[in-house]
């Protein structure tokens, strides 16, 4: 029993670790884990001393396998299979719009498309994005208005054939 609990307490960290590489998710690696030394304390007397790591990494892989095929849950495939992403059109259209947009921001002054950035895509506050940047709360409302008006406007989208 000493010995086991000493194999427990030296090897626990290493399988919760492996566990939790192998599921992503704390509360399953925990109960993976918990499995791992119930089987290996069923087989307490079949352990070699100089294999227990990769003994307790090989249950714990084994399990994790185990239970994934037995989670797996098969569809029955109907004849038809809608399929939902959009068209190719649909996804030069986009594609066409992006480098448009892309093009547009990289006509905005560089200090005003930072502020802008900041402020949409860092979901920073006014107070922040001023603090980041170095200057007045007057100044980063004044830059990122300025970069709104620089990208307002209908976009014109080139077609596939404009673009070559």
């Amino acid at each position: 029993m000493d010995a086991f609990r000493l194999i427990y307490e030296r090897y626990y960290q290493d399988v919760l670790r492996f566990a939790l590489f192998l599921t992503g998710d704390r509360v399953r690696a925990g109960d993976l884990a918990a499995d791992t030394f119930v089987r290996a304390w069923m087989a307490r007397d079949h352990i070699r001393q100089e294999t227990v790591k990769a003994y307790l990494l090989t249950i714990t892989r084994n399990l994790h396998r185990d239970q994934f095929r037995a989670s797996r849950r098969f569809v029955e495939l109907g004849d038809t299979i809608e399929d939902r992403a959009p068209g190719v059109e649909v996804q030069i259209e986009h594609r066409s719009t992006l480098q448009e947009v892309r093009a547009r921001l990289r006509r905005v002054a560089s200090a005003d498309r930072r502020a802008l950035m900041l402020y949409v895509f860092k979901e920073m506050s006014y107070a922040e994005v001023s603090a980041t940047l170095g200057i007045s709360v007057g100044a980063t409302k004044s830059r990122i208005r300025r970069a709104r008006e620089a990208l307002a406007g209908p976009l014109v989208v080139a077609r596939p054939e404009e673009q070559r």
